[in-house]
Order: structure tokens, then sequence, then C-alpha cells
């Protein structure tokens, strides 16, 4: 949302609000912030003049992303370092702590990309790089090419996976849960829809998201998915979002649900679903209703 949805100010308020409560990890990427105020790499400025105004930078984890910002697209070696040397100096840092491929790049060989990444890991500009949005056969065949190649190995995956998109089950999880690879799911909240304010008959949403939510989970099954929510959170006096967040850190493999907020209000939702533990039967619950 930084740079997109809401402004410097803002961004500053929620991110103080997430370290206070104990966070340490935060999520961007070198295309984020493209439709906002600052175009491309906006959200990766606002966190780096935060981190530079803290003074927090050593307390935090810093995962962002290469491949798909306009000027920087693709995966070959060369605009993979020069687009981290850019996500560098936005951030103002000197190094990167988890760097993804935003997404795959099958006119690049692998052994281009993964070599990329590994200089960079040599020379301390990325600690650990990692997947997005790669099929399970090309995965697989990156996590060999790097024993082979005794290069840099991608340690996590970043899906698209929630209650309302479960393809990762099918084939990524198992191959995660094989070789050892976090699952960090990004749309935890099925872009706000899990959230709960999506409802029949509902007033009409005011979201950059509106649109696609409405094509994708206002039907049936999405409305059969709220209602279990809403019976579990009932239990537990929380919100439908963290019991989302809840079931989804619950699944094998899943390090950590990824989920954006644009208030500390929103951030305090959210944050309830650390300390939000669901019993075998609300888990199953909630699965039967999202299958």
């Amino acid at each position: 949302m930084f740079g997109w949805t809401i402004d410097e100010e803002r961004s500053f308020e929620v991110l103080d609000a997430y370290v206070q409560a104990g966070g340490n990890f935060i999520d961007t990427a070198d295309t984020y912030g493209r439709r906002g105020r600052g175009g491309p790499g906006e959200s990766e400025r606002i966190i780096g003049r935060w981190m530079a105004s803290r003074g927090n930078r050593d307390e935090l984890v810093i995962a962002t992303k290469v491949g798909v910002a306009p000027g920087r697209t693709g995966l070959e070696a060369e605009n993979i370092r020069a687009a981290a040397e850019d996500s560098l100096e936005r951030l103002q840092t000197d190094r990167i702590d988890l760097y993804y491929a935003h997404q795959d790049d099958p006119k690049i060989r692998l052994e281009e990309t993964l070599g990329a990444f590994g200089e960079l890991v040599e020379e301390g500009k990325v600690r650990y790089v990692a997947a997005s949005n790669y099929s399970a056969e090309r995965l697989a065949r990156a996590l060999e090419i790097s024993r082979k190649d005794d290069t840099a190995s991608f340690v996590a995956l970043q899906p698209h996976y929630n209650l309302m998109e479960r393809e990762y089950e099918q084939e990524l999880a198992p191959l995660c849960e094989r070789e050892g690879l976090a699952c960090l799911p990004y749309y935890a909240l099925a872009r706000g829809f899990l959230s709960g304010k999506y409802r029949p008959k509902g007033e009409q949403i005011d979201s950059v998201r509106a649109a696609g939510v409405h094509d994708s989970y206002v039907n049936e099954r999405g409305f059969a998915v709220l209602t279990a929510l809403d019976e579990v959170a009932e239990a537990h006096d929380a919100p439908p979002s963290a019991v989302s967040l809840a079931w989804l850190r619950a699944q094998p493999t899943v390090a950590a649900p990824i989920a954006s907020a644009t208030s500390p209000g929103q951030l305090a939702e959210l944050l309830a679903s650390v300390e939000l533990k669901l019993s075998a039967a609300e888990l199953e619950r909630l699965d039967e209703a999202s299958r």
C-alpha cells in the first residue's frame, strides 16, 4: 500500500505501529507504488526513508523483488544486478535480506538467473534468494541447478495462497515440504475479501481492488467461506481477517502470511492473528467451506 493507496506520513504510522507491536519482517518490491504518487519503487523509497529516520535497519528483515518493474523487467543477469543496485539505493541500505525473483522468466536460462543471484550473495549485497509465482516444475528445476552448480538456492516461495486460492496445495506445497522451503503467501486476505467487508447485497466498497474481488470471490462459495469465518471469529471474539491469517499460519510449510494495512487500526486487526490458535474442528470447518 505504501506509495499507492496511502502516502508517506500514513505509511510511517503503520510501520511505527508494526515495529512497536514486535514486527520486524517487511515485504516490498521494486515495482510497488507504480500506480501511486511516486511511481515504481516508491514503496522502497518510503521504507528506506523510514528506516533512515528511525535508525532501525539492523533490527529488520527486508524482502524485495526483481523482474517486473517498468524498465527493469526480466531475470537476465545484467538486469538483476542493476535492479538490485537500484533497490539498495532506494532502501538506503547495504544489503537485501531476502531477494525474490518476482515471477519466472522462461526466456532466460535458470543457470543465468541463479548465477546472478549467487554473485550478489557472495558480495554480501543479498543474504538469501527466493522465488515468487513459479510453477512446481520450474521451482524444482531451479533447486536442482543450484545443487548441481553449487550456487545460490531459493530458500522460500511467495505464492498466491489463501482460503479462496488453494492451488498451492496441489504441487507446490509438497515440493516446499520436501525441499525445506518456507512459504510466505501473498494476498493472504484475498485482496481484502477475507476481511469480511464484502457481503451479499452489501454497500459498494471503495477499494482499488474491489473490481477484481467481485469478479473472483463475490459468489456462493465466497459467501460460504465468510459464513464459516464469522462463526469462528465470533467464538474467539476476533475479526474475520485475524481468523483468515490464523488459518493460513496453521497450514503446512507456511512460515508467515503477508498482509497489508492502511492504518494502525487495521494493522491491529491483522496482528490479532498472531495469538489466535484455531482448534482442529475450526480449521476443518474453514477447510470444508473453502473447498
